[in-house]
């Protein structure tokens, strides 16, 4: 299934991706996508709904993020080989791990609001997995069992908070990280460790990568996650960019106001955001 949330903001409701590529509204059989009801027992129930006798949701209905109050949102530094090499960085031994803050989280096509003291925004295309079963000392060949699904995040980031400012990357990893347009379920994708990701800015082709180039793959990054904490439904764990962000270059294309992004990955869908100054 190919779930979303659709509506204003603060009153999105659950809707969900028909055959004929129709928005249908779940809302009567399921409130939200939250830790709550991310869980297989409710998907089981939400796949054996014929969408086609659904009401359908205009396709000009706003989408929010994808999860509503994420238990953390987890992240991967440094996954991609080209991209570590390309940040004049070592090749990790274990995977990157840190945070974003849950507040940070916001719709795939809303505008990213860039702060009035932040000169080097940055960009990530990124797929990111969606835990639906709680989990600690997960071993590498259940991992999937765990994952609820898969959705974009752009890892939006402040290098020079993240990189100059002391303490952890939370500081500039935390200014927005949009989700979506769907959660997609596992049964979706046809291999999840060989789909393409893309990133445009102002149409210019910035990021071009494959699951297939990661460092670690999805299910060694639940195993060894879970050995450090429990995993809970809810949790997004988003795995690392490839090449082509703007700290990479010799002139680094900084995100601007006005600037517009596009964001594409197989099977996930498309994201469109506009960057705009803080008031």
């Amino acid at each position: 299934m190919k779930l979303l949330r659709v509506g204003e903001k603060g009153e999105e409701k659950v809707a969900a991706l028909d055959s004929n590529l129709k928005l249908r509204d779940l809302s009567s059989y399921i409130k939200d996508l939250n830790p709550e009801t991310l869980n297989f027992e409710f998907l089981d129930k939400l796949k054996k709904i014929n969408l086609h006798n659904l009401k359908s949701i205009s396709s000009e209905t706003r989408i929010g993020c994808c999860i509503s109050n994420p238990v953390d949102f987890l992240a991967i530094g440094l996954n991609y080989k080209a991209h570590a090499e390309g940040t004049n960085s070592k090749l990790p031994k274990e995977p990157i791990l840190f945070n974003k803050s849950s507040g940070c989280i916001q719709g795939p096509n809303d505008e990213i609001i860039k702060p009035k003291d932040a000169h080097k925004m940055d960009y990530e295309v990124e797929v990111a997995m969606v835990i639906g079963k709680k989990g600690k000392y997960v071993p590498m060949d259940k991992a999937q069992d765990y994952v609820f699904g898969y959705c974009i995040v752009n890892d939006i980031s402040e290098r020079s908070w993240q990189k100059e400012r002391g303490g952890q990357w939370i500081k500039g990893k935390s200014i927005a990280g949009t989700c979506g347009p769907y959660l997609v379920t596992k049964d979706e994708i046809k291999d999840i460790n060989n789909i393409n990701l893309y990133l445009d800015v102002n149409g210019e082709r910035r990021q071009a990568g494959n699951t297939e180039r990661m460092i670690f793959n999805f299910n060694f990054l639940i195993s060894h996650i879970s050995q450090f904490m429990t995993l809970y439904p809810g949790t997004i764990i988003t795995t690392g960019t490839p090449a082509g962000t703007a700290m990479e270059m010799s002139d680094p294309k900084f995100l601007q106001s006005g600037d517009k992004l596009t964001l594409k990955v197989d099977y996930l869908g498309e994201q469109k955001h506009k960057i705009v100054n803080e008031n």
